[in-house]
């Protein structure tokens, strides 16, 4: 077991974690949450032995095997497939073993290594392991086509799955996680859930998604205020709780109370207005939920909500008869569909099927190479994506960055507003290019929320922000009146907050009649159809190429043949000549000899000679003509071949 006996660790000086004493038990699997900068990733450097506590010991088992996503990837020529099956260091080493013993095969030790080896080899399976390694990155959403491709070519983002994949590959006792959906899409999440779940080792998992957290944890590690507390059962039952915890301060009950009355307010609108859709009642449902989970973080340090929009248009977006790509390469064509003030739309989607390119279209940031895009006479849009956070002005400050947004609103107000965002004291003046990614994300957001827009463009709006800020984020979502689009893998935010879907798939852009269970189903069956058609389009290379190979055996043979058959057509042809002349000499022996007069000589010298040449020359013509019958039959036989 992994067991903390009064631990203490800081970093850079300020101490994040003190008097920490409890059991991690194997087979566990863990969920690791706080608030960003608490110590969740240093606790991880701690069991990975990167970092050394001020105080108390932290043990683990010293056999076993460890394994977590690396940070980096080098820019390596490494094939991708064999960069996970890296993952593996035994197999490695048993392989290269393998080797160096193969080239002494004479030796008799090194026949007895040899078989030691394949006995080992076969113990961990390690003839599947390039299936496994297959079977991982195809769950990852590489195709087969990537396998060989080296991971110098491979993006940031793809870079960070080859890392979780091999990590994935490892056979380890012990296994770390640090936010592994941040660069995943709602395909690729729910194939790792399903693998987490089956991983028979420890797990210790750092995320900020909570329906992840609750389909695979078993335990819930909370670093708090200083402390670490342990929770049996998923995130869920966590937050319960700590429900009935904060219930226990009278200040932060009634503060519950008044929000449970307001939540219940809003789910009685919602419910009014609500088709019997399946969606509309997979939130009615989330929403009944939603009590115990604000009551959860009711002490959270965040508290903000959209503006009033001053005024809207219906419909506020209009795309018409759209074609929508980059240069030659047409994303969608004849796209067409209206945004109306009350829309409030998910997209569903494989990851590269164009979620983004839409959203880009939507927010005028892409032009449609023909059809129409019509904005409302009142349209306001507030647009966030990742690349946004990419122009805060490193420098400069949140308040720097508000104040050149509203230059006339007093600087109080702003500072105010910024509060509501956890940015306070030191923070409000402070350099945002110092900001961690979740920080940037909170600014970016705190920016285009007090826009007041009336149509919300939001495509991953919760990647690096932790669960605190994403509650707060989903409940502000909720109660504004602006219509929204929103692209996200976080499944507890598309249901608390949209009341319709659309898939995108194939080059359309369509309503998914169901809700996000059914669109879990949905990927299943997408990736069955998709590994039967490679299946399908493997079994068609092999057949191509089996038919290539005989082609090509067919043309060496015929090549062969004809080589072959020169010198046999050279001598059937010579014989031919030489049987002619032989027959042609031996009719007119034989005519000869027929002669009376020849036998009536008294001289029989002449008779012999002649008697004896009808003989050669028959003794040659019956030689010549077995060999000119061996020759047919032999040109005959190369012809079928």
């Amino acid at each position: 077991m992994i067991l903390l006996r009064d631990l203490g660790f800081s970093r850079n000086g300020e101490a994040l974690v003190t008097g920490a004493s409890l059991q991690l038990h194997p087979g566990w699997k863990i969920g690791l949450t706080g608030a960003n900068g608490c110590g969740k990733s240093s606790f991880l450097g701690l069991l990975r032995g990167e970092l050394h506590a001020d105080r108390g010991d932290l043990e683990r088992p010293p056999g076993w095997v460890l394994a977590h996503v690396a940070q980096d990837t080098p820019a390596l020529p490494d094939a991708a497939l064999d960069f996970v099956l890296d993952g593996d260091v035994e197999l490695r080493q048993i392989e290269r073993d393998l080797l160096a013993a193969e080239a002494h095969h004479d030796d008799h030790h090194a026949g007895e290594q040899i078989g030691l080896l394949h006995s080992r080899l076969g113990e961990i399976d390690g003839y599947a392991a390039p299936a496994r390694a297959a079977a991982l990155m195809h769950g990852l959403g590489f195709s087969d086509e990537d396998f060989q491709r080296p991971v110098a070519e491979f993006s940031g983002g793809w870079r960070v799955r080859l890392n979780l994949a091999r990590a994935l590959m490892c056979r380890s006792d012990l296994l770390l996680l640090d936010e592994p959906t941040n660069h995943l899409d709602l395909d690729a999440i729910i194939w790792l859930e399903e693998w987490l779940k089956s991983y028979p080792g420890t797990l210790i998992l750092i995320s900020h998604d909570r329906d992840f957290l609750d389909v695979v944890t078993s335990h819930i590690l909370a670093i708090e205020a200083g402390k670490m507390q342990l929770f049996t059962g998923n995130y869920s039952a966590c937050e319960r709780a700590r429900a009935e915890r904060l219930a226990n301060d009278m200040a932060l009950a009634a503060k519950q109370k008044r929000e449970a009355a307001h939540l219940q307010s809003y789910i009685d609108r919602f419910r009014a207005k609500a088709s019997k859709a399946r969606q509309a009642q997979s939130r009615i449902k989330m929403l009944a939920k939603m009590g115990d989970i604000v009551a959860a973080h009711i002490d959270t340090p965040f508290s903000f909500s959209f503006p009033e929009p001053s005024g809207f248009s219906d419909p506020l977006l209009l795309v018409d008869d759209a074609r929508v790509g980059y240069g030659d390469t047409v994303i969608f064509d004849k796209l067409r569909f209206t945004l109306r003030p009350d829309s409030r739309i998910g997209l569903l989607g494989r990851n590269g099927a164009g979620k983004s390119t839409l959203m880009k279209l939507l927010a005028g940031e892409l032009q449609p190479l023909a059809g129409v895009r019509e904005e409302g006479r009142n349209l306001k849009l507030g647009y966030f994506a990742q690349h946004q956070l990419e122009q805060l002005r490193p420098a400069e400050s949140p308040l720097w960055h508000m104040i050149k947004q509203e230059p006339r609103t007093k600087e109080q107000d702003l500072r105010n507003y910024l509060g509501g965002f956890d940015f306070r004291g030191d923070m409000v003046d402070a350099p945002c290019g110092r900001f961690s990614g979740g920080e940037k994300t909170r600014l970016a957001l705190a920016l285009m929320i007090r826009t007041a827009p009336n149509l919300l463009l939001m495509d991953e709006p919760t990647n690096h922000l932790d669960l605190e800020m994403r509650e707060a984020l989903t409940i502000a979502l909720q109660e504004t009146e602006a219509g929204m689009v929103l692209v996200s893998h976080d499944r507890h935010l598309l249901r608390a907050t949209c009341d319709e879907l659309w898939l995108v798939a194939d080059g359309k852009v369509t309503p998914f009649d169901g809700d996000l269970d059914d669109y879990a189903e949905w990927l299943n069956q997408s990736r069955a159809a998709e590994k039967s058609a490679e299946r399908e389009k493997a079994q068609q290379r092999r057949e191509s190429a089996a038919a290539e190979e005989k082609r090509k055996a067919a043309a060496a043979s015929t090549s062969a043949n004809l080589a072959a058959r020169r010198p046999l057509q050279k001598e059937s042809e010579k014989l031919e000549q030489q049987l002619a002349g032989w027959q042609s000499e031996l009719k007119l022996l034989e005519a000869r000899l027929a002669d009376p007069t020849l036998y009536a000589a008294a001289d029989s010298r002449l008779l012999d000679d002649l008697s004896l040449r009808q003989n050669l020359l028959t003794q040659n013509i019956e030689t010549a003509e077995s060999r000119w019958l061996e020759i047919q039959e032999q040109l005959d036989g190369n012809q079928e071949n």
